[in-house]
């Protein structure tokens, strides 16, 4: 298991972690490299190419404890690192199973929703002027806020005043590790970013995406469309009733509904089969 933008290992995931583990799955939860517990700089930075590079060390990880079955080995994501996972699943063959969580299936397609046009120029032209600086200064990288709870004058990465107050608050009780900004770079690389070439090459790998109905953060209507690209049989959507992306964290009915299900399905593929 590992997080979507700017999370740390102690946001909202053990809270998930703990329905796999009542199935009897192991969890291992993991930082990536420039946050939380985990080395590497530059701080704060996203790099989706180096995260799904850390999800893969996190199976190399796991396929080698002796208490785990390498044969037996699932990838859980949550908003960016929800479509992390199925790349991951799609380029490493050691994933025996994919659930993503209202994923980010388009970089470009979130943020430009996201901004507004007015907004996104502005995001465009701080991507454009960070990138001169950095072409002189290559150590200087500028930083932008993660959201802003006033987002109409605040320029941030993500503008939903939503962010602003469940992330803060559970970093204030849960996750003070959690910082509240970013690379202005990882905004540039976020708009880059696709899921949607690696959904055919997923063949057989049992795979679940987990939805919030209405959810117009990442998008409901662009991740509906992505689940019917995959292409094996072995595979489920749900949709999360009268929620939204961040109900997902702060409210525990919700959570708990998406926390069954997507430990019903790993439990189907990674835990059933094998019971004599």
């Amino acid at each position: 298991m590992a997080g979507g933008w700017c999370y740390v290992k102690e946001i909202v995931m053990p809270h998930y972690a703990k329905y796999y583990v009542d199935r009897g799955i192991a969890t291992l939860l993991i930082d990536y490299r420039f946050f939380g517990a985990s080395d590497g700089e530059p701080r704060q930075h996203l790099d989706p190419w180096k995260q799904i590079e850390d999800y893969k060390s996190g199976v190399s990880f796991a396929e080698l404890q002796p208490e785990i079955d390498p044969e037996r080995i699932g990838v859980w994501g949550i908003s960016y690192s929800g479509g992390h996972v199925f790349i991951v699943g799609a380029t490493d063959p050691r994933v025996r199973l994919i659930i993503g969580m209202v994923p980010v299936i388009d970089g470009y397609e979130m943020l430009k929703r996201a901004h507004g046009t007015m907004a996104f120029r502005d995001l465009m032209t701080a991507i454009a002027k960070d990138r001169r600086t950095r072409f002189l200064n290559p150590a200087s990288r500028g930083h932008i806020p993660m959201s802003a709870i006033d987002y109409w004058k605040t320029l941030s990465s993500l503008p939903w005043p939503e962010v602003y107050e469940v992330f803060n608050n559970i970093a204030a009780t849960e996750a003070p590790l959690h910082k509240h900004w970013n690379t202005i770079e990882s905004v540039e690389l976020c708009l880059m970013y696709t899921v949607k070439p690696y959904l055919p090459r997923i063949i057989d790998t049992p795979s679940m995406m987990i939805l919030g109905e209405g959810d117009d953060f990442t998008q409901w209507d662009q991740e509906v469309m992505a689940f019917h690209d995959i292409a094996t049989q072995k595979k489920e959507l749900f949709i999360v009733p009268k929620t939204s992306h961040m109900t997902l964290y702060s409210n525990l009915a919700s959570l708990e509904i998406a926390g069954k299900k997507g430990a019903a399905f790993a439990a189907k593929y990674l835990i059933e089969p094998f019971q004599k």
